[in-house]
């Protein structure tokens, strides 16, 4: 064990401090170039897109897809998870609250990435089995003619069935767990047993049975939060002003709020920051667009236009407000101590406010977030089991979820946290040839759609 646990380390070191940082970041700023900065052109229409269409009557699910804010949602499903607490913590603690800076600059370059993603996702997506389905895997395929696009297609799959499927929901379960035991002292293993059995009801209950609970989940879980967070800083909101010169300030003299006597420098600010943010909202990582590729559209720019919302509101909405509520309570301090790490400190933070209602506060979200992730995750891993094995194998793979969820919550998983971190990283690369190799066919659809005028 400890010699995988030296290997996995040793993988993540590269990938995550050197290869991804470059590989996502120069995708991110070429896209932004490229596309002449879709994501501030096409701000104001992703926004009228997303919200100014919202209704109460629900949308139908059927063979043809779904409708686009449903798509975003299961989309956001995933994107939205324990790395808004532990992630935003993580990177405060190990890069100060410069990293937060840096985990900004990263979203906003992602959202070029992610809308090249979610166009091609729309584009290349197809009809099997009598329904539409698409992602990475397809427009993968679509880049490489002949033997090469096969096995770099089917490479791509393997990797997120294990990272998001197994491993990852094993990380979620866990945070669950955890939470509830803190909060409620209610033994892990019971939890995992409510977790997999509610988790195994939606999955057997096809598409149409996810989309219904990730539409109605996901504004509930975001609203819920961001109350709770708002209440927190503007109790607090004469520390805002010194939070963002700490975020601003500490981005680039990190020695200057302290961190020089903690040995954090301008590039582990970076690092944390960077990788942290890029983990969060999964811009690059091609998880995303299997959601996106099933949202009924009459343009495929539409959608990805879209996706850049999922990014905006992962990033620059629920992490910000978990990096402001850590900064303005003055809990940031314990973390460095070492008292509080991950969860604990946002934990910390509700409960210098709320009392003993904040741990009970964060197990909730915790619930809400980590459940909405293991049920996206669930997803975009099914589309590439019937990828590889087709329609049969889908049950086969629903019950195995089932398993790794409730062993999760059973689980100290320093190890699989690592193991889904390492398999996260690799299944960026593959995704990343395939959008790059298809850059063009993104700008000739932006100037086709644009030159239509298409809303």
């Amino acid at each position: 064990m400890e010699l995988l646990e030296q290997i996995v380390k040793f993988i993540n070191q590269i990938l995550w401090d050197y290869v991804l940082l470059i590989l996502l970041c120069g995708t991110g700023i070429y896209f932004t170039i490229r596309l002449k900065f879709v994501q501030i052109r096409k701000f104001k229409q992703a926004c009228k897109q997303v919200f100014g269409k919202l209704s109460f009557k629900r949308d139908k699910v059927d063979s043809n897809g779904m409708s686009s804010f449903q798509s975003l949602a299961t989309a956001i499903a995933a994107q939205v998870g324990t790395g808004n607490l532990a992630g935003a913590a993580t990177a405060l603690i190990s890069g100060g609250p410069g990293a937060i800076f840096w985990m900004w600059l990263s979203a906003f370059f992602g959202m070029a990435t992610i809308f090249g993603e979610a166009t091609l996702a729309q584009k290349y997506k197809t009809k099997q089995h009598g329904e539409t389905i698409g992602g990475s895997s397809y427009y993968i395929r679509a880049a490489f003619q002949g033997k090469f696009g096969k096995v770099l297609a089917a490479i791509f799959s393997v990797l997120i069935i294990i990272a998001l499927g197994f491993i990852g929901n094993m990380v979620q379960s866990n945070s669950i767990g955890d939470a509830f035991y803190n909060a409620f002292a209610i033994q892990p293993w019971m939890v995992g047993i409510v977790v997999a059995l509610a988790a195994g009801f939606i999955f057997l209950g096809g598409v149409k049975r996810l989309v219904s609970v990730t539409e109605k989940l996901v504004p509930i879980m975001a609203l819920f939060y961001i109350l709770g967070t708002f209440v927190i800083i503007g109790i607090n909101f004469r520390q805002i002003p010194t939070a963002f010169h700490d975020i601003f300030v500490g981005a680039f003299h990190p020695a200057a709020l302290g961190g020089g006597a903690l040995g954090i420098g301008v590039q582990q600010t970076m690092r944390f920051g960077v990788a942290r943010g890029l983990f969060s909202n999964e811009a690059g990582m091609g998880s995303t667009p299997h959601a996106h590729a099933l949202a009924k559209v009459k343009h495929p720019c539409e959608q990805g236009i879209v996706a850049m919302m999922g990014v905006f509101i992962d990033t620059f909405v629920i992490l910000t407000l978990t990096a402001l509520v850590i900064l303005t309570t003055g809990v940031l301090d314990q973390g460095y101590q070492g008292i509080f790490a991950g969860v604990g400190l946002p934990q910390a933070g509700f409960e210098s406010v709320f009392g003993k209602f904040g741990a009970v506060f964060i197990a909730i979200c915790m619930l809400f977030f980590a459940f909405s992730t293991i049920i996206g995750w669930y997803f975009f891993g099914e589309i590439n089991i019937k990828y590889l094995f087709g329609k049969k194998a889908v049950k086969i793979y629903a019950s195995l979820v089932m398993v790794f969820v409730f062993l999760g919550s059973l689980l100290k998983v320093d190890i699989v946290w690592a193991l889904a971190d390492m398999f996260n990283g690799l299944m960026v690369i593959p995704n990343l040839i395939g959008i790059i190799a298809l850059s063009g066919i993104i700008a000739l659809s932006l100037k086709d759609f644009e030159k239509n005028q298409i809303q």
